[in-house]
């Protein structure tokens, strides 16, 4: 909001300056240059001598009076670009898997602070393999074995925000939903997929609610670089958003659910997206992948 409002300002501001001094003025009438502005109770402060192409071919003289008034105008411009520039380098550079107030007010809580995965373990075990490694604030997929991870704690309806950064052809994917009935988290939860559009080899891309709900663009970022991932789940409806970008909406256990349920792999599996409650699920899909500031929060 205040970078819109700022930025609206020093529009108006640019071409309200630019107005106001369009008429350029020859030698003859050099004198007058500063009549407009100073009827207005501004003074002129300098001039600016140039000189003016004219039809002929020739050239004339014009007097730019530079007043008190430009300079008020083109000082606020400046700043009003200034506080933009500022404030988006605070957005972008503020500390990682760290809470504002505003977010703690609404309910928002991480689900990793940047240095402990006490709030996850391994599918079907109590605790968290090695494969999974905490350095720098971030949380990696790093070796082989590492195994699907889950939350300990489960959610029904819920918003989730996260930042991942997949490999080169990597692919993983955010699960909810997840109870341990199955021999895997993909038998129960549904999954929204995680990968390397360009060149990862599963035709389902990153943001898709897998073989359910696709989107028609891409906001992904190239591997190796950081994309938000949101996803809203409520039972009147689910939502998917990739860097800021709406990619899908849907109804989970509607009609066109459960047609499309039917036609896809899951339908083999009884107690796919049954659950109304369930871990939240990070896989391990053989490639490396990393995460940072996992929130959510629930609706009661």
């Amino acid at each position: 909001m205040l970078v819109t409002s700022l930025h609206t300002i020093a529009l108006f501001f640019a071409n309200v300056d630019q107005a106001a001094h369009s008429r350029r003025r020859t030698d003859s009438d050099h004198r007058l240059a500063d009549d407009d502005c100073c009827k207005q109770g501004w003074f002129c402060c300098s001039f600016d001598r140039q000189l003016n192409p004219v039809h002929d071919g020739g050239t004339s003289t014009f007097v730019r009076p530079i007043c008190t008034r430009e300079l008020m105008l083109k000082s606020l411009f400046a700043l009003s670009v200034a506080c933009i520039v500022s404030t988006s380098f605070v957005a972008a550079d503020g500390p990682a898997n760290t809470l504002t107030d505003e977010e703690k007010a609404a309910g928002w809580m991480l689900l990793f602070d940047g240095t402990s995965t006490d709030q996850w373990r391994n599918y079907q075990k109590e605790g968290i393999s090695d494969g999974w490694k905490v350095a720098d604030g971030v949380l990696t997929r790093a070796a082989k074995g590492a195994g699907d991870i889950i939350t300990r704690q489960k959610f029904g309806s819920f918003e989730i925000v996260l930042d991942y950064r997949i490999s080169k052809g990597g692919n993983s994917g955010l699960m909810y939903h997840v109870t341990e009935d199955g021999k895997t988290p993909w038998q129960t939860g549904p999954e929204t997929q995680i990968q390397d559009n360009v060149d990862g080899h599963d035709p389902q891309k990153a943001g898709w609610l897998y073989q359910f709900y696709p989107a028609e663009k891409d906001a992904t970022r190239p591997a190796g670089e950081w994309n938000t991932l949101r996803v809203l789940i409520t039972p009147e409806r689910c939502v998917h958003t990739m860097n800021g970008e709406k990619y899908v909406e849907y109804v989970k256990g509607s009609d066109d659910w459960n047609a499309k349920l039917a036609a896809s792999k899951f339908s083999k599996f009884p107690q796919f997206g049954v659950a109304t409650t369930g871990h939240i699920c990070l896989q391990d899909h053989g490639n490396e992948v990393s995460f940072r500031n996992i929130k959510i929060r629930e609706f009661k």
